[in-house]
Parts: structure tokens; C-alpha cells; sequence
């Protein structure tokens, strides 16, 4: 965006107007393997873990109601639980053991790429 050629309203103020153009994608996969129990509390995730073997997977999704798909796919690939699902936002918060919520970012990265065609990132972990 060229900021130079831009000139300011009648108020003075410059006014920048953005959109979403939601494309098919999954722009976040990650995974955080033994996260700090304060993460989970101000998450608002159920506290009551064995934090030494649990994980948080967040995925961020385009068009945002495929996060309804992604955490059905989540439920069904493992024994990872919803923690958090936002069709507005297209967020999914997975949690469970390390190897739980490996399986279910795969299981809806793959699902999303392969059946959708959506372009993908690659899953990261802490």
C-alpha cells in the first residue's frame, strides 16, 4: 500500500478501510507441548491437567466456519478435546496429551488440503 499518495479527510485524519477477503486456507497450526498451567487459566482451559503430558493445539482457519469441520475432525482423529471453537473467528483451540493433539492438527490440516483444497501451513510445535 502506498501511504505517500494518501491524503487525509476534511476532518484531517486519515482513514485507512481494510477487508477480509477469506481465501481457503489454514494460516496457524501449532502446537504447545507442556504449556505452563498460567496459560491454561487465562485461556479459561480446564486446569485440572497433568500439565507434564498435555498440549494446546491452535489452528486459525479461512473461511472462518470451517472451524466447525476442523473441531469435528479433532473429536474424531483423537482423544484431544475442544477447548475453544470460533466460527466468527475461525479459531480452534485443541487440548490433551502431546500425541492427542499432534493427531488432531494433522488429521484437520490434511483434511482441509486434501477434501477442501485449502492451502495450508506447515504445523509447528513449542
Amino acid at each position: 500500500m502506498d501511504f505517500q499518495n494518501m491524503r487525509p479527510d476534511s476532518d484531517g485524519k486519515l482513514r485507512i478501510v481494510q477487508e477480509l477477503v477469506p481465501g481457503k486456507q489454514i494460516t496457524l497450526a501449532h502446537v504447545v507441548a507442556s504449556p505452563d498451567p498460567v496459560l491454561y487459566r487465562k485461556l479459561g482451559l480446564d486446569p485440572s491437567v497433568d500439565y507434564a503430558k498435555s498440549a494446546i493445539g491452535i489452528l486459525t482457519v479461512s473461511p472462518a466456519e470451517t472451524a466447525i469441520i476442523a473441531s469435528d475432525l479433532a473429536i474424531k482423529a483423537s482423544g484431544a478435546e475442544i477447548g475453544f471453537v470460533d466460527r466468527f473467528s475461525g479459531t480452534v483451540i485443541v487440548t490433551g496429551t502431546v500425541s492427542e493433539v499432534e493427531a488432531a492438527m494433522v488429521a484437520m490440516c490434511d483434511y482441509c488440503r486434501d477434501r477442501l483444497g485449502f492451502t495450508v501451513c506447515p504445523i509447528t510445535k513449542t
